[in-house]
């Protein structure tokens, strides 16, 4: 019953959901407005959402793929589009940003300036270690492991095991095109 009356709340909230396995209490998504509209957040069936985690597309969008885990208390901006693929483990406290700030001249408020879109995109087979953040316009490879409080700066190939801060690739999965 409380999975039920999650869903509908989301749904109310225009979050297209396609039968989540796992819907925890003080789940928040927000579609926001932008220039070029209002923004979108879709979760693929068998989604695993846990407790805490917050949906913010301000205006972009957020898709989360198929039988995707997202751990407690996740954060996802959405502002210049997120993509999670498929099967992906996203552990908690993970931070998933899709735009960053301008730079203005010193003495020029940074908060009045626009921000910078910059679209992430997650392939599928992914695991996010704890505590990892993935700052804007970086692309995460399918099958890619990156280990718990990272900070993903730059893309990654797939099937690459990063860790470290900057994120750094030190290995590769068995098998992987990377190899």
């Amino acid at each position: 019953m409380l999975l039920l009356l999650r869903l509908l709340r989301l749904r109310l909230a225009g979050i297209r959901l396609q039968s989540p396995r796992q819907l925890a209490a003080g789940i928040e998504g927000r579609r926001g407005w932008s220039g070029q509209g209002q923004g979108r957040i879709e979760m693929g069936s068998g989604a695993w959402i846990e407790q805490g985690v917050l949906l913010h597309a301000y205006g972009g969008a957020i898709r989360i793929g198929p039988n995707a885990f997202l751990g407690p208390y996740t954060v996802i901006y959405g502002h210049g589009g997120v993509e999670i693929g498929a099967d992906c483990l996203i552990a908690m406290h993970c931070r998933i940003l899709s735009s960053n700030h301008t730079v203005p001249p010193f003495g020029t408020e940074i908060r009045s300036q626009p921000d910078v879109l910059r679209p992430t995109k997650i392939g599928r087979d992914v695991w996010l270690g704890a505590g990892v953040t993935v700052l804007g316009g970086v692309t995460i490879g399918d099958g890619c492991i990156v280990g718990a409080g990272a900070v993903v700066t730059k893309s990654l190939p797939p099937g690459s095991i990063a860790h470290g801060t900057p994120a750094t690739v030190h290995g590769h999965r068995a098998g992987s095109p990377s190899c």
